[in-house]
């Protein structure tokens, strides 16, 4: 499941398939060296297992506002996703959202996402999608709700338990076919706010269109994201988490190891399987299979992240 390869190169559709990983009740990884293992389906005991050091969540692509056959109910499905995590029996220190909080970019979408992520309890960073974006000013209604303490167009960084996290923006100015783009500024930023950290300082960096080359042809990758992981070489702990695509797929790439998060709206399909991207439907009954949650713990003192992915459908 692991693809070895230059940054700008992209996998065929055959590789794209052998990548997929659909995580039933979920999977759960260690990462240890930029090397993930797998440990088997997730159960409450290897979950209290990898939170040895801290957890947080990452929950992607909640679509508010969305209504098509695909899913008639995302609000329903994120809920459901909201009382998982109310329900693990690890807490997390925090959440984070990576983008498509909204499908229109409404007050009214913005307001229902806020009032449903809040309910469960915990401080969420977020990034924006593409469709939290599309107000008549251009983003203002996403900044306006979550970029106080932020640069540009959304971008920041924090620091919690050794750990540096860095939340990009690659939604704004999309490339032909819809390719994610960082921009220079955001880039000049990066690069002097990496300045300070130590190179034995694990990074989580986290935006919403994939940073590693996907599948191009949809617009499923990031036009100058080796600019950004070129900064990030000399760093031994590299993850980096993804939405937009609505499915899980893992690649490791020297000391990188990338991630995409399921959505709890609705599946895309699989690179190159179908004509285009966008909403997949599915027989009513898998819907919740192909919908989910990602729980992340860091282990204290070390390099070492494990990986749950957890489906609506899980126990």
């Amino acid at each position: 499941m692991t693809q070895h390869g230059n940054d700008d190169e992209h996998i065929g559709r055959r590789h794209a398939l052998e990548c997929m990983i659909w995580a039933g009740t979920g999977v759960l990884w260690t990462v240890s060296g930029g090397v993930p293992v797998s440990l088997g389906l997730l159960g409450e005991a290897s979950a209290a297992e990898a939170a040895t050091g801290f957890t947080f969540l990452q929950i992607s692509d909640s679509h508010i506002g969305f209504d098509k056959a695909a899913n008639p109910h995302a609000i329903d499905t994120l809920k459901e996703a909201v009382g998982k995590v109310r329900a693990l029996p690890e807490k997390p220190s925090f959440m984070i959202h990576t983008g498509d909080i909204t499908h229109l970019s409404t007050a009214a979408q913005f307001d229902t996402a806020g009032q449903i992520i809040g309910g469960a309890g915990y401080d969420v960073h977020y990034v924006p999608g593409e469709h939290d974006i599309i107000d008549e000013n251009n983003g203002r209604a996403y900044l306006d709700r979550y970029g106080a303490g932020t640069k540009g167009a959304g971008w920041y960084s924090f620091d919690q338990n050794g750990v540096h996290f860095i939340g990009l923006v690659n939604v704004v100015n999309l490339k032909a076919g819809g390719l994610g783009n960082l921009g220079a500024d955001q880039l000049a930023w990066l690069a002097d706010d990496l300045k300070a950290v130590g190179a034995s300082t694990p990074i989580v960096v986290f935006a919403h269109i994939p940073l590693w080359a996907i599948y191009p042809e949809w617009g499923w990758g990031t036009d100058d994201a080796a600019q950004a992981l070129a900064l990030l070489k000399r760093f031994g702990s590299v993850t980096v988490l993804n939405g937009h695509i609505h499915q899980i797929m893992q690649k490791v790439e020297g000391n990188v190891t990338f991630h995409t998060a399921l959505s709890t709206a609705f599946p895309q399909p699989a690179p190159g399987t179908a004509p285009s991207p966008g909403p997949m439907t599915v027989p009513a009954g898998q819907l919740r299979s192909l919908l989910g949650i990602t729980q992340v713990a860091v282990k204290r003192g070390k390099e070492e992240l494990a990986i749950i992915d957890s489906t609506l459908a899980g126990p």
